[in-house]
């Protein structure tokens, strides 16, 4: 339950006009400071319930009063870390309903999505309601977790914290059912926006980081690349000029230690002005770049370039004349940077 009124237009008393908290000793933010030199000027509501709270804590009062200031401050400033610890604290110092909380936090994380505090209070909620001692269902609760979670991703895909919490809730509990759902929901995510680098991300860590793959044979572990492999192709050919899927195709043949140059035959149509169309042949494992692409690719130079430049030997020498394109005319914002790795290659510090 909350322990605030809904009527937001009524506004509330101030903590110094209610007379259940007068035997609190307020502490002002600047107590022993007569005239601090940057001063924040905060709301007088805030201001009042601030300085109440640090006299609870002054205390160690743990109650329902503290647990309704503690909401008061966090309505207000949701970021604030000292009122999320001190709530969590004095919801299990005073035995308070976890589940009634967790249904508190579902309407405040949803309106406060993109605060890190709101997440990893409800990571411990999760942990504490699945715990021995409450005996709640671990898969039932991360189940429905699940569904929250995609229910505040539909609102903004790509919120940082978000997808943090759902991979600590997956790694977590590690059960083969919850991660049997998380590749369709990437797959639907990504045909809705295939740029959606938080998705990639996420792609990445359900197939290669997952705790419960560990035991994979290095046959199904193969199987699993040349999927992903095929997988991120498709998508680069739909959107040639989308970093989020190269840095995809980079990130699993570094995991799996595959050698750039073995994708060679898919890479360099993208690096030129013009495809020639074909209707005679078509290569599934190497599809081209659609009609309407921007081409040459940028991404697609880099990953040429890198993979000259790993082989070594003359490679080097091809490195650096794309990356000289790229510098001057494909990629001039990030010329220095180009210019960089040229120096670098002659020097002879590449990997």
């Amino acid at each position: 339950m909350s322990y605030l009124s809904s009527e937001d237009d009524v506004a509330p008393l101030l903590y110094c006009e209610r007379p259940e908290w007068q035997d609190v000793t307020p502490i002002s933010q600047y107590e022993a400071v007569s005239s601090p030199i940057a001063p924040i000027f905060y709301t007088p509501e805030y201001k009042d319930a601030t300085n109440y709270f640090r006299g609870v804590v002054k205390t160690g009062e743990t109650s329902e009063r503290v647990l309704e200031l503690t909401e008061r401050i966090i309505r207000m400033n949701p970021a604030h870390y000292s009122a999320w610890q001190y709530r969590y604290r004095t919801l299990l110092a005073t035995n308070a309903p976890l589940d009634v909380e967790l249904k508190l936090m579902d309407q405040i994380a949803a309106h406060n999505m993109k605060t890190y505090q709101v997440w990893h209070h409800r990571r411990l909620l999760i942990t504490q309601l699945t715990s021995a001692s409450l005996a709640k269902d671990p898969v039932d609760t991360a189940t429905a977790e699940l569904e929250f979670i995609g229910n505040v991703l539909a609102l903004d895909t790509k919120n940082y914290h978000t997808w943090s919490y759902r991979q600590w809730l997956l790694a977590h509990f590690d059960d083969a059912g919850l991660w049997l759902g998380e590749l369709p929901y990437v797959d639907d995510l990504l045909l809705e926006d295939v740029r959606n680098n938080s998705a990639w991300h996420h792609r990445y860590f359900v197939v290669f980081g997952r705790g419960s793959r560990s035991q994979a044979t290095p046959a199904e572990e193969g199987e699993v690349l040349q999927r992903e492999i095929r997988y991120v192709k498709d998508k680069i050919s739909v959107a040639p000029n989308n970093p989020s899927a190269w840095n995809y195709l980079r990130g699993i043949l570094e995991y799996s230690n595959t050698p750039f140059s073995t994708l060679l035959p898919f890479t360099e149509p993208y690096t030129r002005a013009y495809v020639q169309p074909t209707d005679d042949v078509v290569d599934l494992d190497n599809p081209k770049p659609s009609s309407d692409a921007t081409l040459p690719c940028v991404a697609a130079l880099d990953f040429l370039a890198e993979a000259y430049v790993r082989a070594g030997g003359d490679g080097v020498g091809k490195a650096v004349e794309l990356w000289k394109q790229l510098a001057n005319e494909h990629d001039t914002m990030r010329k220095k940077y180009w210019e960089y790795r040229i120096k670098e290659a002659l020097e002879g510090k590449t990997n």
